[in-house]
């Protein structure tokens, strides 16, 4: 599992710009089951990932087409994250 946290960078103010290709890139995790969550870094500092079922090298892979990343509107940061305990409702990530 892994943690992404994508803190805005440079090019902040040009996040407007690039937003709909953003949430897509999003979607597409969602949607080949690579993400379980996604939301804000509070207060106002970015976003961030929580991923599974993939190798740090494919996620590395993912995170460098989202446009954002692309773009230099946030800086990403991967972090590997094995689990050891989980409330019963997350048992499923628990290796």
């Amino acid at each position: 599992m892994h943690i992404v946290f994508l803190k805005f960078s440079a090019n902040k103010s040009q996040a407007s710009q690039f937003m709909d290709a953003h949430k897509a890139w999003i979607q597409r995790g969602f949607d080949e089951g690579v993400s379980l969550l996604a939301g804000s870094l509070e207060p106002g500092l970015g976003g961030g990932i929580l991923a599974h079922d993939t190798s740090l090298a494919d996620l590395q892979s993912r995170v460098n087409e989202d446009p954002f990343v692309v773009e230099n509107v946030v800086k990403a940061a991967i972090f590997e994250l094995d689990p050891a305990r989980a409330d019963e409702r997350l048992q499923f990530m628990v290796s």
